[in-house]
């Protein structure tokens, strides 16, 4: 039997055939490990981490492709905090507020010692109710059942830290901060030393502030471009533009520092851009949304006899101011209601029968008073009443936060001038106003009154915005665009502060200003504090203080 004879196959071949195999083997074996790590990395980043498509193709980029070096972008101490608003998950990303633990001189020390905190007024009773002051009396059915209280106007200091303790993002990190309060009683500190002392004691809780903040390491993150103040006062009590005795007020807005933070007072300069506009206080407090909306269907069916109305007092001694001519108007008129608040007019310091005004009026006349800006315009919206401003400056270049752009749709505007040089009349100029418009603007003005109230600072409104919240959003709004703007390398050279008032009137996205309607109104220099008045700011601030004496004597 004859064997097949075996097929010979060189060495050289069966090498190279192995090799294939164990080629094809290595090669599968890596395709099979990078789609486990594919796999691995998009599980982790797309179901638990969260993260940004973008953030997942970098990363899975970086591990298939060990060799090629990625390039991280830059990282800003503020970057973390940034980021917090990407997680859709945490309702407070992008809305966390840090707050200064500051030594208590700089706030509660002051309560303790409330008596020295005005010389005509007896602070200690308007600091109670977490600064609320004493609950109102409702004898005249004016008000509403709840939330009513004698608040002084200038309590927001302490009304405003509260209310930040009930705040519902609050952090201890400050690395996740979208924006960092300084709970610094300004407003309070300045009350105390306005009269009979030098200028080192108006200065020195400021100083001393300023010297504590900028040794903070959070701090050095912005240098203090991050950090928020509220003063319950206007802002002409803290520009002191010289160092002698004799000048009125602190320097606190003018400390370099001081002009990298945001200071919210109730009255702001229309040539600085470090403070801003935020409401004065009035009398309703609510604690729950359903005080809010009770109150505003009540406003909204209440029958007003007075076509309009006045609550205040000439000014003599101001040659420019209109005050005297709206009073003489509302005399002579069948359809005004008039409250002339002089010396020995008790009514005028009623809350009472100053709501009550208000409550039965169409229109609220709210001139200039010592200032640009009145407590009375807040109280009259609150009733319901449609506003009257003769001067921008006294609201609608001041709440910009709070306040819409277009100011026809709730207010309405005569010029200064026109009462002053043309003897325009006020009645005649309000009945072009038809029933139809009134309405409207009286809905809108109703509408506005959750955002234009301090709710109770021992509780927090459920849904609702109110001036609280509207000015913290607004700080955050602002220093976020703060830092974004450091990353994409945008600066601000074409910023000029003396036009301040006009970038607030801008809107979103907009950056440039140019002429405006309003320019004679706000074209005296800084030292000229009331616009046309032609009066400094020192003498504003000690008109205003003479006035607030008056009204307690």
């Amino acid at each position: 039997m004859r064997r097949r004879p075996s097929v010979c196959i060189p060495r050289v071949q069966m090498e190279k055939a192995v090799g294939k195999q164990q080629q094809g083997r290595f090669f599968f074996l890596v395709s099979l490990s990078i789609l486990f790590w594919f796999l691995i990395f998009y599980f982790h980043f797309s179901v638990i981490g969260g993260g940004t498509v973008e953030e997942q193709e970098e990363l899975i980029s970086y591990h298939s492709e060990p060799s090629k070096t990625v390039s991280q972008p830059k990282e800003y101490p503020f970057t973390r905090a940034l980021r917090t608003s990407q997680n859709t998950s945490d309702p407070c990303g992008g809305r966390y507020i840090y707050v200064h633990d500051l030594p208590p001189k700089f706030n509660e020390q002051m309560l303790k010692e409330c008596k020295t905190l005005s010389l005509w007024t007896n602070m200690c009773k308007f600091t109670t109710n977490a600064g609320l002051g004493p609950p109102l009396e409702n004898e005249q059915g004016v008000f509403s059942n709840t939330g009513w209280y004698a608040t002084n106007q200038f309590a927001v200091d302490v009304i405003f830290s509260n209310r930040m303790k009930q705040y519902e993002c609050l952090t201890r990190d400050s690395s996740l901060a979208a924006a960092i309060f300084v709970p610094f009683y300004a407003g309070f500190d300045i009350s105390r030393y306005l009269w009979g002392y030098n200028i080192s004691v108006r200065d020195s809780a400021s100083l001393e502030l300023v010297d504590w903040l900028t040794k903070r390491p959070e701090w050095n993150v912005m240098g203090g471009r991050d950090h928020f103040l509220v003063a319950g006062r206007i802002t002409w009590d803290f520009r002191r533009l010289t160092d002698l005795d004799p000048n009125w007020g602190n320097k606190l807005l003018f400390l370099p520092a001081a002009r990298n933070m945001s200071m919210l007072v109730v009255e702001s300069s229309p040539w600085n851009a470090n403070d801003f506009g935020i409401p004065y206080p009035t009398y309703f407090h609510p604690a729950k949304d359903s005080e809010v909306l009770i109150w505003q269907d009540r406003m909204r069916k209440l029958k007003r006899q007075w076509l309009f109305s006045f609550a205040g007092a000439p000014r003599p001694d101001n040659p420019k101011s209109i005050r005297g001519q709206i009073i003489d108007q509302c005399k002579k008129s069948k359809v005004c209601k008039l409250l002339e608040c002089d010396f020995g007019e008790s009514k005028c310091h009623s809350p009472s029968s100053i709501m009550q005004m208000f409550q039965s009026s169409l229109f609220c006349l709210q001139p200039q008073g010592d200032s640009y800006t009145r407590r009375s315009a807040f109280d009259s919206m609150l009733a319901g009443c449609i506003p009257v401003f003769f001067h921008p400056g006294s609201a609608y270049t001041q709440y910009t936060w709070h306040l819409p752009r277009n100011y026809s749709t709730y207010s309405v505007f005569i010029p200064e001038d026109d009462i002053r040089k043309r003897n325009v009349s006020i009645e005649d100029r309000l009945k072009q106003v038809s029933p139809e418009q009134v309405n409207i603007m009286r809905e809108e003005v109703i509408g506005l009154i959750p955002r234009l109230i301090y709710a109770d600072p021992r509780s927090k409104l459920d849904t609702l915005e109110d001036a609280f919240d509207v000015a913290v959003q607004a700080i955050i709004d602002k220093v976020t665009l703060l830092r974004k703007d450091i990353i994409e390398g945008r600066d601000n050279n074409d910023f000029v502060e003396e036009l301040s008032w006009k970038y607030a009137l801008l809107e979103e996205g907009q950056r440039s200003v140019g002429a405006h309607e309003w320019d004679p109104f706000f074209s005296k220099p800084k030292d000229a504090g009331s616009g046309d008045s032609g009066k400094s700011s020192a003498v504003i601030g000690q008109n205003s203080w003479k006035n607030e004496q008056r009204d307690h004597s």
